[in-house]
C-alpha cells in the first residue's frame, strides 16, 4: 500500500482571514462557516498565523492580555472549542474601548505541513505541537488545511 501524504488528506477549501477582521467580524465568519480557527493571511496571500475560537475567548475571558496562563486555566480555555455551542459563543459581547482585531489575538506560530509530507508527519508535528489543526503550504501559502477529524478518517479507514 501507498504511503498517504498530507495532499492526500487535506481538506482543500481554505477559508482564511485577514489581520484587519474585527474581533465581531471574525466570531460571525467563524461561526457562518461551522469552523473553530482559521488561517491568518497576509495581504500578498502568505500564511502569517492561526486565530481560532479559543484565541477569541482567552481575550475576552482573561483580565490581563499575557501569556501567563495557568494550567488549570489555559486547559479549560483550549477545549472551549468543544464545549461551548455557537450560540453560547455568540453572546460573547465585545466591548472593549479600542476596536480589537485579528491581528491582536492571533497566534503568530504557524504550524505547518509540507504537501508532500506523510500522515506518520503530519501526525507527529499535530502530536508534539497539541494542536487541532496544521496547514499545508506551498511557498509559503496554505493550499489545505488538515483537522483531527481528517486525522480519524484516515484511522478509520485503514
Amino acid at each position: 500500500m501507498e504511503k498517504l501524504t498530507a495532499k492526500d488528506i487535506m481538506n482543500r477549501e481554505v477559508l482564511t482571514v485577514n489581520t484587519e477582521l474585527s474581533l465581531q467580524g471574525l466570531a460571525e465568519f467563524l461561526f457562518h462557516n461551522s469552523i473553530s480557527g482559521a488561517p491568518v493571511i497576509s495581504k500578498n496571500g502568505k500564511l502569517i498565523g492561526a486565530v481560532s475560537v479559543t484565541d477569541i475567548i482567552r481575550h475576552e475571558t482573561l483580565p490581563e492580555k499575557g501569556p501567563q496562563f495557568n494550567s488549570r486555566h489555559d486547559y479549560y480555555v483550549h477545549t472551549a472549542e468543544n464545549r461551548f455551542s455557537h450560540q453560547d459563543l455568540d453572546a460573547l459581547h465585545f466591548t472593549t474601548e479600542a476596536p480589537v482585531t485579528v491581528q491582536d489575538i492571533m497566534t503568530p506560530k504557524i504550524l505547518e505541513v509540507e504537501e508532500n509530507d506523510t500522515v506518520q508527519q503530519v501526525a507527529e508535528t499535530m502530536i508534539k505541537n497539541r494542536v487541532h489543526r496544521v496547514f499545508v503550504t506551498r511557498e509559503e501559502k496554505p493550499i489545505g488545511i488538515i483537522s483531527t477529524v481528517d486525522m480519524m478518517k484516515v484511522i478509520r479507514d485503514m
